[in-house]
């Protein structure tokens, strides 16, 4: 059922107003028009609504028994529309960005510091999923951008690169290996190791770059999720690698370059492509690349000793 909200505001307003002439230049129409919303609100009911003379327009006994329904329902809809209105100037504006958990957990925090003095009326929301959740969000606008790696681009989404991320190794201080300033991969081969396993696709990453040489490592434990690995390394349960960004520097654990060979992942912007993102969605997405650049190590030379 269609509700005629338009006849049925131009008929409290006639006889609230006193008249057609009143009506029109209360609701700023024109009477012609005034006529024909109450003609049209008529017709869909199939009764008169008012009584018209030269002199006065009165209301028929149906219109009688409408005016109390329609005065209270338009009174509640101006009360509704005045409430919503009232909140959106006062809630916060929210905006949204996605983000892998391995560099959300550690790293993301004095960018969102600075957008809040930067913008302290804008709420944000962080979507700390996998590669995958992170474009499908994007793609489906339910954020703004996504901070994710370079990867297979399905969705054909923009990717923009903006930082190599390398591989790390993490051990507990009281490790051999936490008092040399590299390692290499040759010294894994008689260490137990931690792997990581889905959803960051951070294995694949490493079995592609080893090739051959992943066959002499032991990988005694697999997680699915990087603080679930670096609880079983302080527990002693084996060394570990992960991306430089997933650690934190107070965690009681050492990381250390892993060389020969050295392996990264690259850190990308994921928009919608042909989109240009608002002003301050810009804002936030510089200071989230600043923040994860300078958490980055600094490269090591492949042949240092």
């Amino acid at each position: 059922m269609q509700i005629d909200f338009l006849g049925m505001q131009a008929f409290l307003a006639i006889i609230e107003q006193g008249g057609f002439q009143q009506a029109a230049a209360h609701l700023c129409l024109s009477q012609t028009a005034i006529s024909h919303r109450i003609r049209k609100l008529e017709a869909s009911l199939g009764v008169a609504l008012l009584a018209r003379t030269t002199r006065e327009v009165t209301l028929t006994d149906a219109g009688r028994a409408l005016l109390p329904r329609v005065r209270g329902a338009i009174r509640e809809f101006e009360l509704s529309y005045d409430t919503l209105r009232q909140h959106s100037r006062t809630a916060p504006q929210w905006l949204a960005f996605g983000c892998l958990p391995t560099l959300a957990a550690h790293r993301i925090a004095p960018a969102l510091l600075r957008f809040r003095e930067a913008h302290p009326r804008i709420a944000v929301r962080v979507f700390d999923n996998s590669i995958q959740e992170i474009a499908e969000l994007t793609h489906a606008q339910t954020t703004a951008f996504g901070i994710s790696v370079a990867t297979s681009n399905p969705l054909h989404l923009a990717v923009e690169p903006f930082a190599e991320e390398p591989f790390v190794l993490v051990c507990r201080e009281d490790h051999p290996l936490a008092h040399e300033r590299v390692a290499r991969w040759a010294q894994l081969q008689s260490e137990t190791l931690i792997r990581i396993s889905l959803p960051a696709g951070n294995a694949t990453t490493i079995d592609d770059a080893l090739g051959d040489q992943r066959l002499t490592l032991r990988w005694a434990y697999e997680t699915q999720h990087t603080a679930i690995a670096l609880d079983l390394v302080r527990a002693g349960l084996g060394l570990t690698i992960v991306p430089a960004l997933a650690v934190a520097a107070s965690e009681g654990l050492v990381t250390r370059p892993l060389l020969q060979p050295s392996i990264s992942r690259r850190l990308a912007v994921l928009t919608r492509r042909g989109v240009t993102l608002p002003e301050i969605a810009q804002t936030l997405r510089g200071f989230l690349i600043d923040a994860l650049r300078a958490g980055l190590p600094a490269a090591s030379d492949e042949s240092s000793e």
